[in-house]
């Protein structure tokens, strides 16, 4: 439901206090936000985003609070490509009475994204974030944001672990993985070691396409956007289940 300002309002969702189904959500959110889905919803209350009233079954009942507080979260997502860790802090802190800090604009964090965007970065090593493509990058900006030598390039490229898009440019995501590799240089990891790294990154982008495939060839739009959302929300699960397994082996490991 959104008003003549294209913004989403709740006021209809609550008259005398009904509390609506996730089912219901989701058809009040699409209104403004066509991508989001079921799992989106549970995935943001995982993260304590939301904390809708279960009933004495196990349903999940949202407020009219629960749906504006959402709403706010998409919407941040959407406007401010923020992560999840940041936005929380926010609305913490809305909800505390404090003055909250402005929330940058999109165009902060197309090129250079923050440490907390990085997946695995130290910001937030056990909820890593995918970060959200901005601009492609030329080889010569690819090198100065990354702060790496051509020859350093040119060895992570015949390792597979850089690859430039068909036009010769680079995705932005290919400078945290620049960044990342010089990272783990300089605790003596080469190229050649980080192969297994990027098999198993392979494989993960393959059980991604394979779940969104068929909606991909969808004859409807809406239904290929929602596999590109679909595809995005798997990414993120998939990063976070590979640094909590990393994390639980290296705790079985004596002495790690």
């Amino acid at each position: 439901m959104q008003g003549d300002n294209g913004r989403f309002e709740v006021g209809a969702v609550e008259a005398g206090k009904q509390l609506l189904s996730i089912g219901a959500v989701l058809g009040v959110l699409r209104d403004e936000f066509p991508e989001v889905t079921i799992s989106k919803i549970r995935f943001l209350e995982a993260e304590r985003l939301v904390e809708p009233q279960r009933t004495p079954s196990g349903y999940r009942k949202f407020s009219r609070a629960d749906v504006s507080r959402l709403a706010q979260v998409l919407r941040m997502q959407r406007d401010h490509y923020l992560p999840l860790r940041v936005i929380r802090e926010h609305l913490d802190a809305v909800d505390a009475g404090e003055e909250p800090p402005a929330l940058p604009g999109a165009e902060q964090h197309a090129i250079e994204p923050s440490a907390a965007a990085l997946p695995g970065s130290a910001a937030d090593p056990a909820h890593p974030e995918v970060f959200v493509p901005g601009p492609r990058l030329g080889r010569a900006e690819l090198l100065a944001a990354a702060g790496v030598a051509e020859q350093q390039l040119a060895d992570w490229e015949s390792y597979g672990l850089v690859v430039a898009t068909p036009e010769g440019g680079y995705d932005p995501e290919m400078l945290q993985v620049a960044r990342l590799v010089a990272e783990l240089g300089r605790f003596g990891l080469e190229p050649r070691h980080l192969r297994a790294v990027k098999a198993a990154a392979d494989r993960e982008v393959g059980l991604v396409e394979q779940v969104v495939a068929p909606l991909r060839r969808h004859r409807n739009p809406q239904t290929r956007a929602h596999a590109a959302a679909l595809a995005r929300e798997l990414a993120t699960l998939s990063v976070r289940l590979h640094a909590a397994l990393v994390q639980a082996g290296l705790r079985a490991r004596p002495g790690l």
